[in-house]
C-alpha cells in the first residue's frame, strides 16, 4: 500500500498538503493542487489506513458486543443467535454502531471468566454486554475501565459501573397475568427455563398479579423447561401432562409459548379452547403461529439501538441521562387467550 510520504515525494509536495487533501482539510490548498492529488489517488487506487489514523487519535472505532450464552439450546441447537429476540437486538446494535461511524466486534461465551480474560486485552472503545447475571456486569467493569452499557442486566450490587438498558419486566408481566385473570383464569402456570435475571423479575410480576387477585400460588405452578438437548423432549412431555390442570400459561418468551402451543396441539389440547397462552417479546413467531399469540411487546431492535447510541454518547463524552434506561412495553392481544364466563 502506497504511503502518504511516497505520494508526496512522487508529486513533489509536502506530506502535510497530501494529508490535508486526503482528509478533506482543503481550506488552504489550491484547487489545482487538490485536483492533482485526487487524480493521483485514483490512479494508484489509494485506500486510507483507517487503523493507523484511529490509533493516532487514540481510538479504535470498534464497539465490542459480548453475549453470555447461558446454555441456549433451543430446538437442539447451542446457538444463541437462533433466538429471534437476540438476532433482532444485534441487528439494532449493528445499525446504530455503523451509523455512528464505528464497527462492531461480537464475542459469545457461556464462561464469565473467559469473557473477562478476553475483554481485558481488547482494543475497543466501549462494550455492550448482554445476559450478564448477578454480579457479572460489575466483575467486567472492574477489569475494563472504558464505557460499558448492559442490556437486560439485573445486578446483585448497586449499579454504578455501567448503564443498563432494559424493561420493567415485573410490571409488564403483572399486567399480562392480570389480563388472564380479567378473562376468568385463576389456574395459571408460569413457564420459564431459569430462575435468574429477567425471568426472575417476570416471575415476581406473575406472583404479584396472583396475590392482588387473591389467588394462592403453589410451587407446582412453576413450570421449569430445561433447554438442554438431552432433557427438552422429556421436559415438554412432563409439562404437557401437568398443563391439563391449568386454564392458562404465562410463558417468559414467545419461543417457549410457541413450543408449548405446538406440543399441546400434538397431544390433543387446543389453544385457546382448552388452554390459553400468553408470551413475551412479540417476535416473528408470535405473528405467524396458529392461533396468533397474545404477548407482551418489546422492541428488540430499539433496545439494541438505544444501547449502542448510549454507549457512543458515553465514548464521546456525553453523560447518560440515567444509569437505568427503561423502554416501554405493551400487551398485544391476539387469538391465544379465551374468556372464561
Amino acid at each position: 500500500m502506497i504511503t502518504i510520504k511516497e505520494i508526496a515525494s512522487r508529486l513533489g509536495m509536502s506530506t502535510t498538503t497530501v494529508s490535508n487533501v486526503i482528509h478533506g482539510k482543503t481550506r488552504e490548498v489550491s484547487a489545482e493542487t487538490i485536483e492533482r492529488v485526487q487524480k493521483f489517488l485514483e490512479e494508484v487506487e489509494y485506500v486510507p489506513n483507517i487503523n493507523a489514523r484511529n490509533l493516532a487519535q487514540g481510538q479504535s472505532k470498534i464497539i465490542g458486543v459480548v453475549l453470555k450464552s447461558l446454555d441456549f439450546r433451543l430446538w437442539h441447537s447451542s446457538n444463541i443467535l437462533n433466538d429471534p429476540f437476540v438476532s433482532e437486538m444485534i441487528g439494532g446494535i449493528e445499525s446504530a454502531v455503523r451509523e455512528a461511524g464505528y464497527y462492531m466486534m461480537l464475542y459469545i461465551s457461556d464462561d464469565i471468566a473467559e469473557i473477562i480474560q478476553r475483554i481485558s486485552i481488547w482494543n475497543v472503545d466501549g462494550l455492550i454486554l448482554f445476559c450478564m447475571m448477578d454480579d457479572d456486569g460489575n466483575r467486567v467493569a472492574a477489569k475494563y475501565h472504558k464505557p460499558i452499557v448492559c442490556i437486560d442486566t439485573y445486578s446483585s450490587e448497586k449499579n454504578d459501573n455501567f448503564v443498563n438498558v432494559g424493561l420493567d419486566d415485573e410490571k409488564s408481566t403483572c399486567e399480562a397475568v392480570k389480563y388472564l385473570i380479567d378473562n376468568g383464569h385463576r389456574k395459571i402456570g408460569f413457564v420459564t427455563d431459569n430462575r435468574v435475571g429477567v425471568d426472575r423479575a417476570r416471575f415476581w410480576g406473575y406472583r404479584k398479579a396472583l396475590a392482588e387477585a387473591g389467588i394462592e400460588y403453589s410451587d407446582r405452578d412453576f413450570f421449569l423447561l430445561e433447554p438442554a438437548e438431552e432433557a427438552i423432549d422429556r421436559n415438554i412431555e412432563k409439562l404437557c401432562r401437568r398443563a391439563r390442570d391449568y386454564t392458562a400459561l404465562f410463558c417468559c418468551s414467545d419461543i417457549y409459548a410457541t413450543i408449548m402451543m405446538s406440543a399441546l396441539k400434538e397431544r390433543g389440547l387446543r389453544v385457546p379452547e382448552d388452554i390459553s397462552i400468553i408470551g413475551f417479546d412479540d417476535n416473528l413467531f408470535s405473528r405467524v403461529c396458529t392461533p396468533r399469540l397474545t404477548t407482551v411487546h418489546q422492541d428488540a431492535d430499539e433496545k439494541g439501538r438505544v444501547a449502542a447510541q448510549t454507549l457512543v454518547g458515553m465514548i464521546t463524552g456525553k453523560a447518560p441521562a440515567s444509569k437505568k434506561i427503561r423502554l416501554e412495553t405493551r400487551l398485544v392481544i391476539r387469538d391465544s387467550v379465551r374468556k372464561i364466563e
